[in-house]
């Protein structure tokens, strides 16, 4: 079994270090955070053979960690100069280790690895680089894991796996179709270009809809409000002096709704809840899966978009794939990976069927009626000619067909929400606004002392 020293925080503040034997660095990592202590380091320093057991007593239980901690003499225990961590330095601690990896985290990361890997540094080497400049010690405990992998012999891709929170579906498939083609350096480059491309489009989708939700969101409670306080306010001074005035019909209406609204909420609710958890267990099934993810590539918007996306990801790791020697058919058997829509990864099953039968690999793409046919078009040619040269023209002719369609997005996105916030605020002077307007102007106080 490996041996491990590692130094880790308790609760408390002290740094505890320990050599303890272990399967492997992740199990290491994951005993630790479950007994509440807080990665600082892990080194494998050796594999422990029959004469390390026998010669060397026996380690104490990693999972008991108050008698690691109390028994000191067998421990040795780091304190800071001051012999104690203050409030702020242990209050700094906790949160480092809760701290998240956020995208920005990722892009320096990739960035980073790639501009090593372009220098010739081979793996090990360049994570132990970039180990030692990582700030967050949550994905420095994540790149240490990966490093681990590594020098036990494994793809780096099969430990970010583990870690699918903090490392994307796509972006972990990118990884590993670079390293099972020989080519990671040029995969990090298009997972760079693939995570700068995610966040400048979230950053405007985000710059759009935000402001407008939280406008469409005051509507609501301003409506809510309005409703439910200043309605019954005015229809009891109306009550009260007798007046024939009355509130608009859809004023009245809403009031109505709301009172049903409150007085049996649990119908509504229970309706969403049943629609919700319907539509979540047919998505589950494999015929839901499918016929939602066919949804993503036909949806209205961002349907084009997404289908545009998973095609180009799948022509550029083929292409990939294709320059380093592969044929077709293991081209898109390690291609698919990239790809995680259910639709494509049929396309593509069918593209490799089709192959072994001896058909074309490209007619199941046109039969889709998915793909344009240019995109098409430019494929069957690259079969007559040269297919690496022409698939790479097809992907500098997609990529400006991205840009076209998140133009347009763009210019329809604002449009769409602005039609529904202005829809609501019209609902709201409707309902609100004008039996306000009505009760300023006083005109009811003529008909209660019937002038």
């Amino acid at each position: 079994m490996p041996v491990y020293i590692y130094k880790a925080v308790t609760k408390t503040g002290l740094v505890v270090k320990n050599k303890v034997e272990s399967s492997s660095k992740q199990t290491l990592l994951k005993m630790l955070k479950a007994n509440n202590l807080l990665p600082i380091d892990v080194m494998q320093v050796a594999y422990a053979g029959k004469s390390l057991t026998k010669k060397k007593p026996k380690k104490k239980n990693i999972e008991d960690i108050s008698e690691i901690v109390k028994n000191i003499n067998t421990t040795n225990l780091e304190r800071t100069k001051s012999k104690q961590l203050s409030v702020y330095e242990k209050v700094n601690l906790y949160f480092e280790g809760t701290k998240k990896v956020t995208s920005r985290d990722l892009v320096v990361f990739t960035q980073n690895f790639y501009l090593l890997k372009k220098a010739n540094f081979n793996n090990i080497h360049a994570l132990n680089t970039i180990i030692q400049g990582t700030e967050n010690l949550t994905l420095k405990g994540i790149l240490e894991d990966v490093l681990a992998g590594v020098e036990a012999g494994e793809n780096m891709y099969t430990t970010m796996e583990y870690y699918s929170d903090v490392f994307p579906f796509i972006y972990v498939n990118m990884i590993k179709v670079g390293e099972l083609s020989g080519s990671l350096t040029n995969s990090l480059k298009q997972a760079v270009e693939y995570l700068d491309e995610t966040n400048a489009l979230n950053r405007k989708i985000r710059g759009i809809l935000v402001p407008n939700i939280i406008q469409f969101v005051l509507l609501l409670v301003m409506l809510f409000v309005g409703t439910l306080v200043a309605i019954p306010a005015i229809q009891n001074v109306f009550d009260e002096l007798g007046t024939e005035e009355e509130l608009p019909a859809i004023t009245l209406w809403f009031a109505d709704f709301l009172d049903n609204l409150i007085a049996y909420w649990y119908i509504p609710v229970g309706i969403i809840a049943a629609i919700v958890g319907i539509i979540i267990f047919y998505i589950n099934t494999p015929r839901g899966k499918y016929n939602f993810d066919y949804f993503k590539y036909k949806m209205p918007i961002f349907g084009e978009l997404i289908f545009a996306l998973d095609f180009s990801r799948l022509m550029r790791a083929m292409l990939l794939n294709l320059r380093n020697g592969m044929r077709i058919q293991d081209s898109l058997e390690v291609s698919k990976n990239v790809i995680h829509n259910y639709v494509m990864l049929s396309i593509i099953e069918t593209s490799i069927n089709n192959i072994l039968t001896g058909s074309s690999w490209i007619e199941p793409f046109e039969q889709s009626g998915l793909a344009k046919p240019m995109e098409i078009e430019m494929l069957k040619i690259g079969m007559q000619t040269d297919l690496p040269e022409m698939m790479e023209k097809l992907v500098e002719y997609m990529q400006i067909d991205i840009d076209n369609i998140m133009t347009k997005i763009m210019k329809a996105l604002p449009q769409l929400v602005y039609a529904i916030v202005g829809a609501v605020l019209i609902f709201f002077v409707l309902v609100v606004l004008v039996p306000c307007v009505q009760f300023y102007m006083g005109q009811f106080l003529f008909s209660a002392y019937g002038v």
